[in-house]
């Protein structure tokens, strides 16, 4: 298999590249696969003292593979062979299911974790970034809560995460209208913690820094951070729940063919 993420470690810092440049590192299943492998992997890493998450290329992480969405309006589910007959509700790792431990995993490291995010960041993608502790942003980077697009809702763990970090009416906005925002707007919104020229240079700046600390001292206060979070357990349910109910629906499915035909869908009356 074509390998999805890079991992090397020097000197207790981790550099984790999503590594499907040609695809701008878009979530097919063998990346999900790989991405939920190396926090595995690094929660296993002796001597470990921080994770910066980037990715190849042109982008970040532009979101669900294109050619899931393609399966997606044929066969309905995730886009994958049998998928519309998983349970999404099922928690494959502890409160979370398998997409969400894609990202929830980043959280759960002891150590803390810095996304250097470049070019775009959408749907998934914008969620795996979530994932980090600390978000570095490039100045021409663009972020969007994009699921409503394709009759979705956000389901990686993104609305626990989003709900600790921004105003519940921005939230609501950036969720319903599921429109594109720059690094600037998600500075100020509270996503991005700081915009850098070089995000990535930047994040092993900081990476450097947080090396240099006691492990005991970083390790204990991201369990005492993690801990003022609300108990992610019921959001993370919640995800599942409202996503099977809409994926392989009517108007999910429209959603679907009306961007891939590039055309205005037409839905049906909500019931």
């Amino acid at each position: 298999m074509e390998q999805r993420v890079s991992i090397s470690v020097t000197d207790g810092i981790a550099d984790v590249r999503l590594a499907r440049a040609d695809k701008m590192n878009a979530l097919d299943a063998a990346m999900f696969e790989a991405l939920v492998a190396a926090t595995e992997r690094l929660g296993r890493e002796t001597g470990l003292r921080a994770v910066v998450l980037s990715g190849e290329g042109r982008a970040f992480c532009a979101g669900l593979d294109m050619g899931r969405f393609a399966a997606m309006k044929e066969g309905g589910g995730h886009g994958i062979p049998g998928a519309e007959k998983r349970d999404l509700t099922a928690r494959t790792h502890g409160q979370a299911n398998f997409a969400q431990q894609a990202v929830w995993g980043w959280r759960q490291l002891p150590v803390p974790v810095i996304a250097a995010v470049h070019g775009v960041a959408f749907g998934g993608g914008f969620q795996l970034a979530l994932g980090a502790d600390i978000r570095f942003l490039a100045p021409d980077a663009r972020m969007s809560i994009m699921e409503v697009k394709w009759g979705l809702v956000p389901d990686m763990a993104g609305t626990p995460i989003l709900a600790t970090l921004v105003r519940d009416d921005i939230l609501r906005e950036l969720t319903f209208t599921g429109r594109i925002f720059s690094a600037q707007e998600a500075q100020s919104y509270g996503l991005a913690t700081r915009i850098c020229d070089d995000p990535r240079a930047a994040a092993f700046e900081v990476a450097r820094e947080i090396a240099g600390k006691s492990p005991d001292a970083i390790r204990a206060a991201k369990r005492m951070l993690n801990g003022l979070s609300v108990d992610p357990g019921p959001a993370l349910l919640a995800e599942s729940v409202e996503q099977q109910k809409l994926l392989g629906s009517a108007n999910q499915r429209e959603a679907v063919t009306a961007n891939i035909e590039k055309r205005a869908p037409r839905f049906a009356d909500a019931g």
